[in-house]
């Protein structure tokens, strides 16, 4: 993977937060007064969400874990103290334990167009994600990566879920399904081919500008990274790491190694699933086109970018976040 200096040598990670009050543990409006009080620093900016009940920490771009993990520690700490300044706790899950009954009050015009096209969708949305932005070093290269990213992504969900709810491992995914265009991208022939996809759904009236889509993973529209999506928020820095470390090592051997194509009903299904279920049950393999315990796919991840860890010398720490995760 040498032939590939440039491709997966950055990682950063975007974690969502809840704010709640301490005493009833409903979800709390007061982003505003929190993200005044936090000052963005040389690793980490913080910013507003959709909903005024969620507050969003963004890394840059870190060369190896224990960087990240780092600027993970300190920004989750700064929320906190924040939050606890104006009297609310921070919650780091997919979606509330109990909902405010009207959270999206965040002003600004590309919120208020968003409120506008999605209506009921999205006026009681606090869904929160854990993001993973992975260094490439052209759009080119990255629609290769993303081609053979596919079929994986609905295991990164199935490690990440942390929204139980309704019987649900990650109801948050639930929740993102009635997006429209929200799943598994689709597969492009070159960065034109997937510029005209996300085009069309402007045109089409489905996306509010050419910034947005709802896939699982897609290219940033402001960074020079894949972006995957799939991850509810981590409970932890661990979790965080986890995704961390997984998607990169999937960017970096998917910039070298062909993947076989999958379906994409059966992508659709394997997503579905992997929110139902979590780790905790059955998974679908994508190629096999049938039900297998969703450890086994885990596994099977692990040893397909086993090299790429290697390479990096975070195999070991890879097994340890797994057992980390598998112990909660």
């Amino acid at each position: 993977m040498a032939g590939v200096p440039q491709c997966a040598d950055t990682v950063g990670v975007e974690e969502e937060f809840l704010l709640v009050d301490s005493a009833s543990g409903r979800t709390s409006v007061r982003a505003d007064a929190v993200l005044a009080r936090l000052r963005d620093t040389g690793l980490t900016k913080f910013h507003a969400e959709l909903a005024g009940t969620q507050v969003e920490a963004a890394t840059g771009p870190c060369t190896d874990m224990a960087a990240l993990g780092t600027a993970l520690q300190q920004a989750r700490d700064a929320i906190a103290a924040a939050a606890a300044e104006v009297g609310v706790a921070v919650l780091s899950r997919g979606t509330p334990v109990k909902a405010s009954p009207h959270p999206v009050v965040t002003d600004g015009q590309r919120f208020r167009r968003v409120l506008d096209m999605y209506a009921g969708v999205v006026d009681t949305y606090e869904a929160s994600g854990c993001h993973v932005h992975v260094g490439v070093p052209d759009r080119e290269t990255a629609v290769v990566v993303l081609n053979r990213l596919r079929p994986w992504l609905p295991t990164l969900l199935a490690v990440s879920a942390n929204s139980p709810d309704h019987g649900y491992a990650s109801w948050r995914m639930v929740l993102q399904s009635r997006f429209p265009g929200s799943g598994v991208p689709p597969v492009v022939s070159g960065a034109a081919d997937y510029d005209a996809h996300v085009a069309r759904m402007v045109t089409c009236g489905t996306l509010v500008d050419h910034a947005q889509s709802f896939w699982l993973a897609r290219l940033s529209p402001k960074l020079p990274t894949i972006e995957f999506r799939v991850a509810d928020a981590a409970a932890t820095v661990p979790d965080a790491l986890l995704q961390a470390a997984l998607s990169r090592a999937l960017v970096q051997t998917a910039a070298v190694m062909e993947t076989p194509p999958v379906r994409d009903d059966v992508c659709a299904a394997a997503v579905w699933t992997a929110s139902r279920y979590g780790l905790g049950g059955p998974a679908v393999d994508p190629w096999r086109e049938c039900r297998v315990p969703a450890t086994a796919l885990l596994d099977d991840l692990v040893k397909h970018v086993t090299p790429a860890l290697e390479e990096r010398g975070e195999f070991a720490l890879v097994q340890d976040l797994i057992a980390q995760r598998n112990e909660t």
